[in-house]
């Protein structure tokens, strides 16, 4: 196979240890340099302080790989390289080239490693005025035919979150809220919307995932919707003000298409003087701690 997995992670596999995939977009396009590396080995390491072994993945050199050694960390973080949906690995893979994987991208080669348990910041999802765009994030259909469990912040709050919520249900995509029952907002720790189920210990999402497999439900995902801590959420008037902003910026400036959500994203770190990516990456060190907890539930089995 194309695919390449690391020994470690070959090894927690087999022997039905936890282990949790971990997405490198985050790395390579996500955060400035030096910090974007500091920030992969701290998640992995807070993977392994849980008891679960951490998988990052990404594509080397064409080869699909999870797990990846310190060398192939700084990498990602250190050289130019694409940001792969996962429409883009047949290309990525036939054209030998390198890439960070999307969560669409890394649901897809976990999934094909045979790894159940995905942490990430927040998905993608609907855009604002999808009526006029049709502008829809990737992750969402790949969720619906992919059999794994998302640890999540929500979606990012640059989107239209009911519309999201709305096309989740209608995949088919099943949504609970970790100890709320209110659907967070990426930056916030309440989008504002509800959510139909709350689960709110690890042994209760891993009683779910059991219950998808033995009912023998479609392949799609979970997707377990954990907030950022209140005491480190974006304040929710300046999120409100800045984004606005932002999103006049984004007309009147004519950015369209995939330019739009780093450009938003970039906006809000710019004019909320970093509280964004301290928001972000609260939200993320939060989903890695409770999948590895996660993790560790589904491997007693």
């Amino acid at each position: 196979m194309v695919l390449v997995v690391s020994e470690e992670v070959r090894e927690a596999i087999g022997a039905r240890r936890p282990v949790v995939a971990l997405e490198s977009t985050i790395i390579a396009h996500g955060l400035p340099r030096p910090r974007n590396l500091e920030v992969a080995l701290e998640l992995e390491e807070a993977v392994r302080r849980e008891g679960a072994v951490p998988a990052t993945v990404a594509v080397l050199d064409g080869r699909p790989r999870i797990g990846l050694d310190k060398e192939e960390l700084e990498r990602v973080a250190n050289e130019d390289i694409r940001k792969l949906g996962h429409r883009d690995l047949p290309f990525a893979v036939a054209a030998g080239v390198s890439g960070a994987t999307t969560v669409s991208a890394t649901a897809r080669l976990a999934a094909l490693a045979g790894i159940r348990v995905f942490a990430t910041g927040g998905l993608g999802g609907v855009h604002r005025e999808w009526t006029v765009t049709q502008d829809e994030s990737a992750d969402l259909g790949l969720l619906a035919r992919t059999r794994i469990t998302v640890v999540c912040a929500g979606v990012k709050s640059i989107l239209d979150v009911p519309a999201t919520l709305q096309r989740l249900e209608t995949l088919g995509v099943a949504v609970a809220g970790y100890g709320t029952n209110r659907f967070p907002g990426f930056y916030l720790a309440d989008s504002g919307h509800p959510v139909d189920w709350t689960l709110d210990t690890p042994e209760q999402v891993a009683a779910v995932m059991r219950a998808q497999d033995a009912l023998g439900a479609p392949e799609s995902a979970l997707i377990v919707a954990n907030p950022v801590p209140k005491a480190e959420q974006l304040e929710p008037a300046l999120h409100a003000r800045v984004l606005a902003d932002a999103l006049r910026a984004c007309a009147e400036q004519g950015v369209t298409g995939q330019a739009v959500t780093p450009f938003l994203l970039d906006y809000l770190v710019q004019h909320t003087d970093g509280a964004s990516l301290h928001a972000n990456l609260a939200a993320v060190r939060g989903n890695v701690r409770l999948a590895a907890r996660i993790a560790a539930e589904w491997a007693r089995g």
